[in-house]
Parts: C-alpha cells; sequence; structure tokens
C-alpha cells in the first residue's frame, strides 16, 4: 500500500504497482474540522483530494484493480460530529474500499452508518498487542495498523493469537514518540498531532542534562530524530507471518519517491510470495536512499538496538554519502570519494563536531569535477576536487573531516521518468480467457480477472468451415493475448473447439476489445451500500446526561512516582493516591502503605503493552488495588476477568467526544480522563454530555509530551543495546533535555524501559477551576514528576484551599508559580480566542 498526496503521486502507486494506495479527502463544501483548519478528517492536514472528485477517482482505482483507502485518522471532537457523519456517508457511497480510523468512538459510528465499509484501526490506535487488535476489533475494525516499535518475532507472537488483519510500515519516516500518544505540538503550540498537525518538535535539536549537569553528546544533539525506516529485506520474513498489508509511509513525498519505494516493495513482495529470493540490486537500494533518507535501516523491526535507531547528527534528508571533505583549494573542496560524483549532483556538506549542526548548510551543485584535482590515493581512494558556482559554498564553513551527503542526483529522475510519464498502463493485472467455438455457432469470450469477476461476450457472426488455417489455441493466444494499453495482460487461456473453425482476425479483435470494455466498467464500478445518518439515534440511546454533582465536595487525587513523593503526599490525606513507580518491586509495599494510611490506592499501568509483557495484567491485578489504565490492549484484556477492581481510564485512551467516552466508560471503567487534545471548555462541554460525576480532570501535571521506545538512558549514558546490557542507567540517574528556548524537560522509564519526555514547566487548570466547577467536575487529579515532597505537600495544599474557597485563583497561581522555577503553563487547556462562538452539539 503506498501513499498518495496529490495525482502525481497517485499516478505513480498504480504503475509501479500497488495494490492500494492511502489518502486523505477534504471536506465536503461547507464543512470543517473546530479548529480553524478548514481540513479533512485526516492527519496530514497539507495534503488532500477534494471530495467532490471522489467517486471519479475510485472508479479509476478499481479500473486498475487498486484499492483506495481513505485516513479518517485524526481526534473527532463533539462539535464536528455532524460534520464527520455527513463525510462517513459520502465516502462509503463514493466507493471508497475502507477507513483508516484513530478514534474508537467514530469507528463505531461508521459501522453504525454503513456495516459493509471496511475500517482499519489506525496506528495511531497505538496497538501493540492481540488485546489491542480485539479492542479495534469491538469498535468495528477488520483490519489494525501495528505499532512501528514491534519487532518481527512481536509481530509474528501477535498474528498466532489474533484474525484480525493485520497491516505493518515497511518504509519511510519513523515518529520517536508512539503514534497517538504524542503531545509536543499540542503543549507547544497548540497543535495537535492526533488532529494532523504536528509541528515535529522530535527533529529539534536538545541538550542533555543528567543529574544537572550537561552532558556532552558530541555530534548527537537531534537525540530525538530517529532515522527512516526500510525493512525490504524484511519482507520475506512478513509474508511468511501471514501480514495482510505492508505499508509505505510518506503522503508528503513526491512522485519520484512513490515510484521507487512501490516499486521495489512490490518486486519483494512478489519474489517472497512465490518462493524465490530477494534480488533487488545495489543500484536499487542506493536510488532508495537517495530520493529519501534520513538514514535507513529496518530499526525496531529487527529487534532493538537504541544505538542505531536515533543517530542524531541531522534531521533531514541526507541522501547517500558520497565522501569526506580533506581539504580546501583556490577554487573547490577537495573530497576523498566513496561513490561517483557527476557535474550536477546537489551536494551537501554535513557540519562536523566544531559548529552546531543546527546550522545552515553548505551546499550546492557540482558544476565541475577537476580531472587535474582527481587522484589516486596510495590506499586506493580517490580524491577529486569539486567545484561549485560562484557564491554557492562559503569555504570558511567547510572543514576537513566534514561528511560529504548527495542530496539530489540527476540521474535518479531519469531512471525513474517511464514510471511517471508512462502514457500506457506499465503495471498490468492477470486476466484468464475462455474461449467457446464451435462451427456454425456464434464464439463467446470470457474474461475473469484477479479478483474473480468475470464477463462473457458473444460475436455477430457464428464460426465458419475453416479454408485454411483453423483457429487453435496458439493462435487465440496470440490475437487475445493483445492488451497493450489496457492494464490486464493475458494469464492463461481455455479454448473449448469444435470443428475445424475460422473466425477473421477483426471479429477475434472485436471480441476481446468488447470483453476487455466490460470487465473493465464492471470491476469499476462503486459497491453497492447504504449509508444512513445514525449519530442522532447513537446520541439518544448511549447514555450520559446533564447531571451535575454539585451537591459532591470536590475530591483531590494525587498521582506520584517516587517513594519520597508518596511520603509527602500521605501527610496531606488526600480522596486517593496513585502510584506510577519505574520498578514493580516498589509496589506492593507502597500499596500496602497507602492502604495502612486508610486512602484510596491506585496503580497505574505503562501505556504500552507488548506481546511479552501480557503478564503484567496478572501481576497489576495482585496488588489488589484500583487500576488507573492506560492501555486500550489492557482494558480490552481486564473485560473477561471477575472481581474487577474499580478502573479509572487516562488520557491515553484518547477519548476526544462523548461516543468514545460513552463507549470507553461501558467497559467497566468508573470514571474516564479525557484526552490532552480537548481544551479546558471542551472538557466542561464533555462533562456535560457524558456525566461530570464520569470525568477525572488533571489540574496539575507535566503534560507527557513524548512517549517513546526508544531510551535516551541506554543511548547517551551506556554502550548498551537494550534493557539487557545497558547497566539501567534510568534507576540512577535523572536526565532532562533543553530545548532551544532554554526550558529542560525531564525524561523518565516506566517498566518497560520506554521512556516519556515531561513538559518542564506545570501544566495548571487554575484559570479554568471555576468554569469546571460550575460544570459539575468534582474529580481532581495532581501529577508530579522530579517535584520534591516539599513541593508537592505545596501542589496539594494549595488545591485544596483553593477548592474549600479560602483563596482564589490568583493566589492558587501565585502558589504554584513557586513550585516550579520554570514557571507555569495552561499547556493543552489554553482556550482559543473565539472558540466559544462555535455552535455546540446540542444536548439530548
Amino acid at each position: 500500500m503506498s501513499p498518495v498526496g496529490g495525482h502525481a503521486q497517485l499516478k505513480a502507486a498504480v504503475e509501479a504497482g500497488a495494490d492500494a494506495v492511502f489518502f486523505g479527502v477534504n471536506p465536503l463544501q461547507g464543512d470543517g474540522r473546530a479548529d480553524g483548519t478548514g481540513a479533512g478528517f485526516h492527519a496530514r492536514a497539507k495534503v488532500g483530494f477534494d471530495a467532490e472528485a471522489l467517486p471519479e477517482m475510485m472508479r479509476g482505482l478499481h479500473e486498475r484493480g487498486v484499492m483506495g483507502f481513505v485516513t479518517f485518522n485524526v481526534l473527532v471532537f463533539d462539535r464536528e460530529l455532524r460534520d464527520a457523519e455527513r463525510q462517513i456517508i459520502h465516502l462509503a457511497e463514493s466507493g471508497v474500499d475502507a477507513l483508516i480510523v484513530q478514534d474508537l468512538g467514530v469507528a463505531r459510528l461508521i459501522h453504525d452508518i454503513c456495516p459493509d465499509l471496511p475500517i482499519h484501526g489506525s496506528t495511531q490506535m497505538s496497538i501493540t498487542s492481540a488485546e489491542g487488535a480485539e479492542l479495534a476489533r469491538r469498535f468495528g475494525a477488520s483490519r489494525v495498523v501495528l505499532g512501528r516499535e514491534l519487532s518481527l518475532k512481536d509481530i509474528e507472537r501477535i498474528a498466532q493469537q489474533t484474525d484480525v488483519e493485520l497491516e505493518t510500515f515497511v518504509h519511510g519516516a519513523l515518529c520517536v514518540s508512539y503514534s497517538g500518544q504524542c503531545f509536543s505540538s499540542e503543549a507547544w503550540g497548540g497543535r495537535s498531532a492526533n488532529r494532523g498537525q504536528c509541528a515535529q518538535a522530535c527533529r529539534l535539536p536538545y541538550e542533555m542534562f543528567v543529574d544537572g549537569v550537561q552532558r556532552d553528546l558530541g555530534d548527537a544533539r537531534y537525540l530525538l530524530s530517529p532515522g527512516d525506516l526500510y525493512a525490504l529485506h524484511q519482507v520475506p520474513d512478513l509474508v511468511r507471518i501471514g501480514v495482510d498489508c505492508l505499508k509505505i509511509e510518506g503522503r508528503y513525498k513526491d512522485a519520484e519517491f512513490v515510484a521507487l519505494t512501490t516499486a521495489a516493495y512490490r518486486k519483494a513482495v512478489d519474489e517472497a510470495w512465490a518462493g524465490r529470493p530477494l534480488s533487488i540490486t545495489p543500484q536499487e537500494e542506493q536510488d532508495l536512499e537517495q530520493v529519501y533518507s534520513r538514514g535507513l535501516g529496518p530499526h525496531f523491526m529487527a529487534g532493538t538496538n537504541h544505538q542505531r535507531v536515533v543517530r542524531g547528527r541531522a534531521p533531514r534528508h541526507r541522501g547517500v554519502r558520497v565522501g569526506t571533505v580533506v581539504g580546501l583549494t583556490e577554487r573547490g573542496v577537495l573530497v576523498e570519494l566513496t561513490e561517483p560524483v557527476r557535474p550536477g549532483d546537489g551536494l551537501v556538506f554535513d557540519p562536523a563536531n566544531w559548529r552546531k549542526p543546527e546550522g545552515k548548510e553548505e551546499g550546492g551543485f557540482v558544476y565541475q569535477v577537476n580531472a587535474e584535482g582527481r587522484r589516486q590515493m596510495a590506499d586506493g581512494k580517490t580524491t577529486a576536487e569539486l567545484r561549485f558556482a560562484k557564491g554557492a559554498v562559503n569555504p570558511d564553513r567547510v572543514r576537513p573531516g566534514d561528511p560529504v551527503w548527495r542530496t539530489q542526483d540527476p540521474t535518479l529522475s531519469a531512471r525513474v521518468k517511464p514510471l511517471l510519464d508512462a502514457s500506457d498502463p506499465l503495471y498490468t493485472r492477470p486476466v484468464t480467457a475462455r474461449f467457446v467455438g464451435r462451427v456454425g455457432e456464434v464464439a463467446t469470450l470470457t474474461l475473469t480477472h484477479e479478483q474473480g469477476q468475470s464477463v462473457t461476450v458473444r460475436g455477430d457472426a457464428p464460426l465458419s468451415e475453416a479454408r485454411n488455417r483453423a483457429l487453435d489455441e496458439a493462435a487465440l493466444t496470440e490475437q487475445l493475448g493483445k492488451l497493450g494499453g489496457t492494464g490486464y495482460h493475458l494469464a492463461g487461456l481455455t479454448a473449448e473447439l469444435q470443428g475445424a473453425g475460422f473466425l477473421p482476425v477483426s471479429a477475434l479483435n472485436a471480441l476481446r476489445r468488447e470483453a476487455v470494455e466490460r470487465l473493465t466498467e464492471l470491476r469499476g464500478r462503486a459497491p453497492e451500500r447504504h449509508a444512513a445518518a445514525r449519530l442522532e439515534q447513537t446520541l439518544m440511546t448511549g447514555g450520559g446526561g446533564r447531571e451535575t454533582a454539585s451537591g459532591t465536595s470536590p475530591q483531590i487525587h494525587v498521582l506520584v512516582r517516587t517513594p519520597e513523593q508518596l511520603g509527602a503526599a500521605l501527610t496531606e490525606r488526600p480522596d486517593s493516591v496513585t502510584l506510577d513507580y519505574l520498578e514493580l518491586y516498589g509496589l506492593k509495599p507502597s500499596v500496602e502503605k497507602v492502604r495502612a494510611a486508610g486512602i484510596p490506592v491506585r496503580v497505574a499501568s505503562p501505556r504500552i503493552l507488548k506481546p511479552t509483557e501480557q503478564n503484567l495484567e496478572k501481576f497489576l491485578l495482585g496488588l489488589n488495588a484500583e487500576l488507573l489504565v492506560r492501555s486500550g490492549g489492557l482494558l480490552e484484556g481486564l473485560q473477561d476477568v471477575e472481581n474487577l477492581p474499580p478502573l479509572t481510564g487516562d488520557f491515553s485512551l484518547n477519548a476526544a467526544n462523548v461516543l468514545t467516552a460513552r463507549a470507553l466508560l461501558d467497559m467497566n471503567l468508573t470514571r474516564l480522563t479525557p484526552t490532552h487534545d480537548l481544551n479546558a471548555r471542551q472538557v466542561s462541554e464533555l462533562a456535560g454530555l457524558v456525566g461530570p460525576e464520569r470525568l477525572e480532570v488533571i489540574a496539575y501535571q507535566h503534560l507527557p509530551v513524548f512517549h517513546t521506545e526508544h531510551c535516551v538512558f541506554c543511548r547517551f549514558l551506556s554502550d548498551g543495546t537494550d534493557y539487557t546490557n545497558c547497566g539501567h542507567p534510568c534507576e540512577s540517574h535523572r536526565v532532562a533535555l533543553k530545548d532551544e528556548r532554554g526550558v529542560q524537560h525531564p525524561v523518565m522509564a516506566d517498566v518497560g524501559c520506554r521512556n516519556t519526555v515531561f513538559e518542564g514547566r506545570p501544566q495548571i487548570a487554575g484559570p479554568h477551576l471555576h468554569d469546571w466547577l460550575k460544570a459539575g467536575l468534582r474529580h481532581f487529579r495532581l501529577e508530579f514528576v522530579h517535584e520534591s515532597p516539599e513541593q508537592v505537600r505545596e501542589v496539594v495544599q494549595a488545591h485544596r484551599a483553593f477548592l474549600n474557597g479560602e483563596i482564589g485563583v490568583r493566589d492558587l497561581e501565585a502558589r504554584l508559580r513557586t513550585v516550579s522555577e520554570q514557571g507555569v503553563t495552561e499547556g493543552s487547556l489554553f482556550v482559543p480566542e473565539g472558540f466559544d462562538v462555535l455552535p455546540a452539539l446540542p444536548m439530548l
């Protein structure tokens, strides 16, 4: 399956042999998202096809035997549900083959609107286990796109435990954060990654502080910018495992990228399916690196190696390394070459350690490879003088030791040009033919394409007796196999002939043309579907309501991450304590300590659970504590457990609207914390739709901006590759990442060695607490990261004083500012100006 962001990419994918393409669709006239972007409900806000042109586009794809999957992979707000419903109906009626969906409630709505429209659970559902796949199936999905952090062994285990169709990414950019679990754009710019507005904060440089001291990172300051996925050599294993679809990432990439990657993986799949070894050439592999690469590798699919996932030297396209600078000449740069360089190549000189790597890089197009400057070194290496246009390269910013990369290769365009400029179909689908001819009767021709549809056409005149050469299978194969320009090739022919019959070539050609036309028309038809509006009915039967908890005193729930914080929290006697510890062995005594104090105790689950980590469910239940459920797979796994403890669903379940919130609450949750994609006003509105007593909101926290499989502790504080040999520096060191604004963001590891980067400034809800109380909200959580015991006590005391009416908002904010040296922020709770003028969903 190939990515298409425009018509050129669409053509490239089809001609290179894609079985399916995926793309976004812009909103219908007059519709749009509530964030003001005007974008459709897809996670690449800058690219999308017009909704009105979709039926014709799908017809064209189906005529070529290609499926079209539409990305509907953003969280949908309550204010957008009616527009979303209209869009879903249009997509269903336009003949799309599936919708790729992130929002669980929207997935269920799609299934209600059009039960026979397939739903694919997006990778933004953070599916990393069979239980996660079953959760998606519960909401209507027949296929799930697995997390890119899974190894081949993980994928195989999942395939053995579920019959839900599986799809995996095999090529393209990697997010450092688990998809669906990144809130950096939301925290730092109000641009939600779960809404298609990723600001790519992971591609920025950071400084690392270890125990308060800056660590020299050398040339690896882009320590959250991973290389690109390249799993071509893993295709045979993926085919063996039974993965249903291999997905190439890149809806922002150009047609050359789409053509080259599609052709390479088409070839690899066909060879693996036929049991033949992979036969990619060195030039083909280099072309894949040349067209776009931040450093290609299988990364997590080949198993965890934290030293390789993130090189950290640069965040952008590098292409192919061609050499190293060894000196400067009067008119050029002397480079020790490892690859041929030709005039017209676009080169960039990669900054070495002597200057900040995020500065402007020197580079340009080579106009001369000086023959006089070329010489063969004693060790067999070639050195050449490369000359550029005057002023293109500042020699003062090029130093010996700089790697040299070819970012553009004009010969590449020539190699891919046939795929992009073809006027007739290049990639063709197989058809089989059945010809029935009897002397004195009209001949019939049946064509059947690879998906099983057939058409039969009849000739205009009966077969006559042959005077010379009678019709035979060879002659029929020759004439009926002339399918050039049709998108088909003849894969087989059966002939039922009686008598020595004759039919003119013109008659055979006419039969073939009519059969091809009718077969193409048949496969291009939109599927017969009935789509009907169901939102009103769903809302009316979904429960929830307007009732408030105005008679209930506000409750303070405290989440701590260290035993020292726990001690301080217990002195303040909150209404509950949640333990979110790095190590499991510290949980049981802490649970008993909280219980001995007479305070309800919860334990937080990890946000991600892989197939080998499912025993954690049994361990957590064995603590006899309430659970803060952060993993959708864990929530699904708990549904069959008897005598469940009280469950609270956390923000990571991504409840952004009433449909999702109600559905999750129906899965044995006592309360639910909305996603951080909602601002403060949207939280109040959601409370009115599901009942405020069913929500638990976070009034103080460090927003978890990145949640990563990549471990910066292992990468920079050890020489190890994973938890088995890293020495566990996460247990003995505090790490923070300093951004370009000077803010230090703490990093913590969880029990699965996954890292969470937290916003350095506490996010406070102070300006919105009055509105939340007015909306009936009564459950408020305070979460701590690296706060000291004294800071924990001050935060709890300040919030209690406010909720008791002893201090106002200004005093609350003033007291909280004294806790943080870096200041405080509204973060994701900020309500944009004019937001309140948007029409709200009518309460039912």
